[in-house]
């Protein structure tokens, strides 16, 4: 099994609507981001996806959240938990990279899969989301 993972960031603000404590309040988080993908056959360049493609999708995903109040994205249902976040950065990234394929018709099969999203609001706070799990 190969795995590799992108990293990239954002800033954005929101609330936690229900939650009874100080994240009620509207606030920011520098936002780190994981993107894991696995897979167990490598193309003919041996690659198990391209490093740039992965980049892309994020960072095209990521500029959508940036510097905005998530709770104003429908998304969220106007309660943007990391978890949530998560969620919709995965479903983001495949939908980008689904398209990229579509649009080069390479005619390989995909041998990968979006194995999880870390989304960090702080370096020790951490939501991951496993799709498909």
């Amino acid at each position: 099994m190969f795995e590799v993972r992108v990293e990239d960031s954002f800033a954005a603000a929101h609330f936690l609507r229900d939650y009874n404590g100080k994240c009620e309040a509207l606030h920011g988080h520098n936002y780190k981001v994981f993107v894991h993908v696995r897979g167990d056959k490598l193309d003919q360049g041996g690659m198990l996806l391209d490093f740039t493609q992965l980049k892309a999708a994020l960072k095209k995903v990521l500029a959508g959240l940036d510097h905005t109040n998530l709770n104003d994205n429908p998304f969220f249902d106007q309660n943007p938990s990391a978890e949530r976040i998560a969620l919709y950065i995965c479903q983001g990234v495949q939908a980008q990279l689904d398209g990229a394929a579509a649009s080069t018709d390479s005619g390989q099969q995909k041998n990968w899969r979006i194995y999880s999203v870390d989304v960090f609001e702080t370096d020790k706070n951490r939501a991951t989301y496993y799709p498909g799990q």
